[in-house]
């Protein structure tokens, strides 16, 4: 999402572009909040690099496009890259998104950095404000003869060119083959530049590209060299890929490798608390929460008394059981209700049952062993009684 144009290192591969240009963010973000819908309604994930150091237009075109669209599958990843080498990495990540999840091609936008070898040969830092520089390097630049080196991936760095010990100081040397991409907007400052650094990284083959756009804006002069170097073995990508130490997110399920997804927003370890939950929920520990007037408590259920266990007798001399009769209130198989039985002795049931008259006969006990005669008969009920005063 800036003016960087293609390197056309991987082909046809290539990342969509969104110069984000026109008079107002309206019009700067059309072109790409159409190309979010037509993304997200075919059931795909958004994943738009910008430069960090170049974000206003680009996050507002994303924001724009998350809350028009009312969805949380476009994610913005800033990278804080050169435009030469923000363009390779938007190709690469193209070139690996049909083999990767969403959240992986995310991820890899920080790991991939970390496999190049980027700069810039500088003949001034004085108006160099995207890298850290000294004052002592900003004084420098007004010498005639003095020159910089100027990384920004793996790491930035910034020193002095001195050609005795540019292969010494290299921050980092991609895994042979080499191939360098140069690109300059001047062709007639490149003496310094050939004389050293490709001579330092020995590389198989160099590619000289049009000058980024955004190269001067970055660089702060227009007298600059920008390279890429880069491994052109051909398990490279896959060896970055398979680096990515990536945890599930737990909202959306998208592995991350940062502790804020960039879709979601939510963290990729703990679990989310969603707006619709409140204070109600039982705190760590499982007590439930205290009675208050807003949450009253509930009353409970009086537990049914059981029956204590009966001692274990001896098999031989043990008589056959009767079937158990059903619950109270309910059909046997005959058709017929079955009485509620009194309750065991000694349960709370049976110290608050109230005695009961002397007119009426207690049913028949369950607890007792039947004669073989009477097992298949069921207790009949006791027939209806009338009173008056």
């Amino acid at each position: 999402m800036a003016d960087v144009p293609s390197t056309g290192h991987v082909g046809e591969a290539g990342a969509q572009r969104f110069a984000l240009q026109g008079d107002s963010v309206g019009v700067r973000s059309a072109a790409f909040v159409a190309f979010a819908r037509e993304e997200v309604g075919a059931g795909r994930k958004v994943v738009a690099l910008y430069p960090a150091w170049q974000d206003s237009d680009a996050q507002r075109a994303i924001n724009f496009a998350r809350g028009a669209l009312r969805t949380d599958h476009i994610a913005g990843i800033g990278v804080n890259l050169s435009p030469l080498a923000l363009s390779l990495i938007a190709d690469q990540l193209s070139y690996l998104a049909p083999y990767l999840p969403p959240g992986m091609v995310a991820a890899l936008s920080d790991e991939l950095p970390k496999h190049l070898l980027a700069g810039a040969w500088l003949r001034t830092v004085s108006n160099l404000s995207t890298l850290p520089t000294s004052l002592k390097q900003h004084m420098g630049s007004y010498a005639p003869t003095v020159s910089f080196l100027a990384y920004c991936a793996p790491n930035t760095q910034v020193g002095r060119l001195r050609p005795a010990e540019v292969a010494r100081r290299l921050p980092f040397r991609p895994v042979q083959p080499v191939q360098l991409l140069c690109s300059t907007p001047d062709p007639g400052i490149t003496k310094l530049f050939d004389e050293n650094l490709p001579r330092a990284i020995q590389p198989v083959a160099t590619r000289t590209l049009p000058a980024q756009p955004l190269g001067p804006a970055y660089w702060g002069t227009d007298k600059y060299v920008e390279f890429v170097a880069l491994s052109a073995h051909p398990q490279a990508l896959a060896y970055a890929a398979g680096a990515v130490r990536a945890a599930a997110c737990s909202w959306c399920g998208e592995p991350v490798s940062a502790q804020q997804c960039p879709f979601c927003r939510c963290h990729s370890t703990g679990k989310p608390i969603r707006a619709h939950q409140t204070g109600s929920a039982p705190p760590r520990g499982g007590r439930p929460p205290a009675p208050s007037p807003q949450n009253p408590p509930s009353p409970q259920r009086p537990q049914r008394a059981q029956n204590p266990p009966d001692p274990p007798l001896d098999p031989r001399a043990q008589p056959r059981q009767a079937p158990r009769p059903a619950a109270p209130g309910h059909p046997q198989p005959g058709g017929a209700p079955t009485p509620p039985g009194p309750p065991a002795p000694g349960s709370p049931t049976a110290q608050a049952t109230p005695p009961r008259r002397s007119g009426h006969r207690p049913p028949p006990s369950t607890d007792r062993t039947e004669d073989p005669e009477f097992q298949n008969r069921s207790p009949q009920p006791e027939p209806p009684r009338t009173y008056s005063r």
